[in-house]
């Protein structure tokens, strides 16, 4: 008995190669962005790049959140009538600026919210984002290091070591905010 075949020829079902895995969705969308302004030019440079050419071309609303920070406590203490005053005050000025600016975006085609809330302004900015379901923050920074970063601190840096969602961050300074001579 003989083990040797003759091969066979064999004919294979036709295939089409197997599809590509679909590659994992990269697309991010975001619905509500929480922008804090302080009333300086430096903290309304992020308006032009983030909020012009970025949320309202994706209809993303923007809330926009001023922190008012009451005087400290042993003022507070001695002059409680006075401090309280202020802080209204502060308050209604914050939100008469926020108005304003709100006015302008809307103008433009911006979805618009406006929010004042009072204490320390990190912490303050951070708990907004939670309240009103923001799902990015846009601001700006000094861009401080060394001492000056050591001395004055950093808002935004504390903000972005405590924040529950991404953070757009826009450094600028001093000199790119003032006017050619």
């Amino acid at each position: 008995m003989s083990l040797d075949k003759e091969p066979r020829e064999q004919t294979l079902p036709a295939t089409s190669p197997a599809p590509a895995p679909a590659a994992p969705s990269t697309t991010v969308s975001y619905r509500r962005a929480l922008v804090p302004l302080d009333g300086s030019p430096l903290a309304e440079a992020v308006i032009p790049p983030f909020v012009i050419k970025i949320a309202r071309p994706l209809d993303v609303e923007v809330v926009l959140l001023q922190v008012v920070e009451p005087l400290p406590s042993p003022a507070v203490d001695t002059v409680p009538i006075i401090a309280l005053d202020t802080t209204d005050q502060e308050h209604a000025e914050a939100d008469h600026y926020l108005t304003s600016v709100a006015g302008d975006l809307i103008r433009q085609g911006v979805r618009v919210q406006t929010l004042v809330r009072v204490g320390a302004a990190a912490e303050q900015i951070v708990e907004a984002a939670r309240a009103s379901g923001a799902d990015l923050i846009a601001m700006t920074t000094h861009g401080r290091s060394g001492l000056g970063r050591l001395f004055f601190g950093s808002v935004a840096e504390a903000v972005l070591h405590r924040s529950p969602v991404p953070m757009f961050l826009m450094r600028v300074t001093e000199v790119e905010l003032s006017p050619p001579r």
